[in-house]
């Protein structure tokens, strides 16, 4: 269960396990699951920091004008500077 399920841990296994029918204690299943082989996968702080020259938003919205006509604002956001890329207001939005 362990390598089809790397992310399980020995309480899940041990839970999965008492639902097949086999009674077994956690300990016992912790004590045989297959150790991880090499280092664990780096986290989504690290993935940002890697990544942060590369990733841009973008947003879509309307704002209101004073006359109560509607504006479409469409905003690219470079994420690692914060700098604008594009930004383009329009009150006509089509596909082009």
């Amino acid at each position: 269960m362990r390598v089809e399920n790397p992310l399980w841990g020995a309480p899940r296994i041990h839970g999965e396990l008492l639902k097949l029918g086999f009674e077994v204690a956690q300990s016992s299943v912790a004590k045989y699951m297959v150790k991880r082989r090499g280092p664990p996968s780096k986290g989504w702080r690290t993935f940002l920091r890697n990544h942060a020259p590369d990733i841009a938003a973008m947003d879509l919205f309307a704002v209101p004008t004073i006359g109560f006509d509607l504006l479409y604002a469409f905003v690219i956001v470079r994420l690692d500077r914060r700098d604008l890329v594009w930004i383009n207001v329009t009150a006509n939005p089509t596909a082009e």
